[in-house]
């Protein structure tokens, strides 16, 4: 393949790991950036991706894992510096790339924030801000928006801690509804893009599962999954922080972000859904149900789930 069809991965997480397998099934060459080698690198490698040592909040090892690149996917963890990453990459892609497509991975909530609307999450505030810098740039953008991931630990290990504990589901919710996605949803839709950009670019695609459901209707899918019954507890959030978030013992950026993403959900902010998913790759996102039977071992049993739970 031409070297303009390289596609550079900054972000080779749970989301970025899943897109560099689906590229590299179609023999799409793909670049990750990672920040140290070690085992994680030897991983990428040993999937068919050239790896290069960088930081996005790096001009300099930006501009070098750049080099011959002809799409971008860009993300990052939640992090103080998502805006400070955003930034660095925007304006070294503009001076020394020469990109077809930049696939920005943002989120959901962002399509429903102002310049001045302050319920959201300092992290949601920084989705954002990169956003606006992406798009000020000129450079040819794709936003990514998905809503809360069905692979996140609010819906896996947390879950699953309670649901062997007391067949439970315990949340802050209350009656909001939702509609996660997974990862490799979110990941078709960034490796469909990334090997045709050209039909894409400009577009915001918002990424969520096929429906809505309350809580009491997550549970349920959960119980015809896992063949138990499964009901939801309603947690008052600020017991629900102290007894269970701050013992997590996340940053307190990660841990604001996802205390607010608990409060966002229990003021409904979170009902919302979108075809996104089948329009771009011409199949829907899977269902609550499915995502969980899959992973069926983990959450009766303790094993591992499949994949990252990013």
């Amino acid at each position: 393949m031409a070297a303009s069809d390289l596609v550079l991965i900054a972000g080779a997480g749970g989301v970025g790991s899943a897109v560099l397998d689906k590229l590299r099934a179609q023999d799409v060459p793909v670049r990750a950036m990672v920040r140290r080698d070690g085992e994680h690198a030897d991983m990428l490698r040993a999937r068919g991706a050239e790896v290069v040592l960088g930081d996005l909040t790096r001009p300099e090892t930006v501009a070098a894992a750049l080099r011959d690149v002809g799409r971008m996917y860009f993300a990052m963890p939640v992090s103080t510096d998502h805006l400070l990453a955003a930034t660095v990459t925007a304006s070294v892609a503009r001076e020394y790339g020469q990109l077809s497509a930049l696939v920005d991975m943002s989120q959901m909530t962002v399509s429903q924030m102002t310049a001045t609307s302050t319920a959201e999450s300092h992290q949601q505030r920084l989705h954002w801000l990169a956003e606006q810098v992406f798009d000020w740039s000129g450079l040819p953008m794709v936003h990514l928006r998905p809503t809360s991931f069905l692979d996140n630990p609010l819906f896996t290990t947390l879950a699953a801690a309670t649901i062997r504990k007391d067949g439970t589901i315990a949340l802050p919710f209350g009656a909001g509804r939702t509609s996660p996605i997974a990862v490799d949803d979110v990941a078709r839709v960034a490796a469909t893009v990334l090997r045709d950009p050209a039909p894409h670019v400009g577009h915001v695609y918002e990424l969520t599962g096929p429906r809505t459901v309350d809580m009491t209707e997550l549970a349920r899918e959960f119980s015809r999954a896992l063949g138990r019954e499964i009901a939801y507890v309603d947690l008052p959030l600020d017991r629900w922080r102290t007894e269970v978030l701050a013992k997590a013992g996340l940053p307190p950026h990660t841990e604001q972000h996802i205390a607010t993403m608990a409060r966002l959900h229990h003021e409904n902010r979170y009902d919302r859904t979108s075809a996104d998913v089948e329009r771009v790759t011409g199949s829907p996102a899977q269902s609550i149900e499915s995502f969980v039977a899959a992973r069926k071992d983990f959450y009766l049993g303790g094993a591992n789930p499949p994949g990252d739970a990013g």
